[in-house]
């Protein structure tokens, strides 16, 4: 059961580091620092299965995945410690509160700490510790141990620290967060910290205890079974924690993909009658909804221009009687102006391949209202859904007609 639970934690968090791994490219330097935080976490957990710990066990260095797993948990500490530290408070103010100072003077001198204590660590590890056959668990198969004790303790005193610090500070957050998203949010991230407050104690004790008093094999297990489990509960804590706040988020995000995805076959066609409108020539479907070299809004911008442009680029192709002849093919249509505007695509597009441009262009489209990208990309999809049932024989006919006059419709 806490191997599964081992598993769970290390994928839900490695999912929030994959899903935040934007903030590395497009993101402020705190925002890096919460990815950083995720990604170390993520780490230092999946060093904690069996299956990983198996495959680092092949490397000829006696429970060095312990030592890696510390490794990945304090660089994860010393990220969180940091976005911690620059989130709340202006730097500008002319008054920063007690806390927020203190909160930063930590993460100051927590980038240095942690230098020292990293070399620290390695060399108890491989002068104090004693790693005669490897651990299936660490914490266990040292008890006792004072050397083990010593290494666990330097490398505990930076989660002591850091659960405090956050844990003070997302709890005065959530008493003062706006919306209830985000004070839900904070709150379930100040419990997972002071958690892991108890953790970090009852592990030292637990250690100590064992140094001072031999503990029952039984006793130990089943302490250390505990407290990991409790470790596993505060991680998933702080998952749906730092979830909850970007619920808005992400719903934004999944609609904007989906409006790409629905678009892309319009945006297709015209960026291939007429190449260097878009900033890259149109590649598969699936290709263009996994690009990562800019964002979604940015990108979905850019296609609405795009296809802006290049209808732009149409009127020179369009006769001019052409979207006259198309609002009358489609006055029966359960949605006219779009239909009409996808009509009037599709014909041009047509004449594209068989005819030469005009020197003057005919008529624009009708203009739409519109205060922003949502709203251009909304009418969009509209034509585009009235775009991909007209065919080809259609688009031809509707452009005959519209050479022959108005009469002809």
């Amino acid at each position: 059961m806490l191997a599964f639970f081992d598993y769970l934690t290390a994928a839900v968090m490695t999912v929030i580091a994959v899903w935040r791994l934007p903030a590395v490219r497009y993101g402020d330097a705190h925002r890096r620092s919460l990815w950083g935080g995720y990604a170390g976490f993520a780490a230092a957990l999946w060093l904690s299965t069996p299956a990983v710990m198996h495959a680092v066990g092949r490397i000829p260095v006696v429970d060095l995945d312990a030592l890696l797993k510390h490794f990945a948990s304090t660089t994860a500490i010393l990220a969180a410690l940091t976005y911690v530290a620059t989130s709340y408070g202006k730097t500008s103010a002319p008054v920063v509160p007690r806390h927020v100072a203190v909160s930063r003077w930590i993460a100051r001198v927590a980038y240095k700490a942690g230098v020292v204590g990293a070399i620290v660590l390695t060399v108890l590890f491989f002068t104090v510790v004693e790693r005669k056959t490897p651990s299936a668990d660490f914490v266990t198969d040292h008890a006792g141990q004072w050397g083990a004790a010593v290494y666990m303790s330097v490398f505990y005193f930076f989660p002591l620290i850091t659960t405090a610090v956050c844990g003070y500070q997302w709890s005065s957050a959530a008493r003062r967060a706006e919306s209830s998203s985000m004070r839900i949010g904070l709150l379930l991230m100040a419990i997972s910290m002071w958690m892991g407050l108890v953790y970090t104690a009852a592990r030292v004790a637990l250690i100590w205890v064992a140094v001072a008093t031999p503990l029952s094999p039984v006793v130990e297990q089943e302490v250390v079974k505990a407290t990991a489990m409790w470790m596993n509960v505060l991680f998933l804590l702080v998952a749906v924690g730092a979830s909850i706040p970007t619920t808005s988020t992400v719903a934004a995000r999944w609609r904007t993909w989906r409006t790409l995805y629905l678009l892309y076959p319009l945006w297709r066609d015209l960026m291939e009658a007429f190449p260097g409108t878009s900033l890259y020539p149109p590649g598969s479907r699936l290709r263009e909804l996994t690009r990562s070299h800019e964002p979604t809004d940015v990108r979905l911008d850019r296609w609405t221009q795009d296809i802006a442009d290049a209808s732009d680029k149409l009127r020179h192709f369009a006769p001019a009687e052409l979207l006259f002849v198309a609002e009358a093919t489609v006055a029966s249509h359960p949605d006219p102006q779009p239909a009409a505007e996808a009509y009037w695509i599709k014909a041009a597009l047509q004449a594209v391949t068989t005819r030469q441009p005009n020197q003057q262009p005919s008529g624009p489209l009708q203009t739409k209202p519109f205060v922003d990208t949502d709203g251009e990309a909304a009418w969009l999809v509209r034509v585009r859904k009235a775009y991909s049932e007209i065919t080809a024989a259609q688009a031809q006919q509707l452009l005959e007609q519209a050479e022959e006059g108005p009469a002809a419709a």
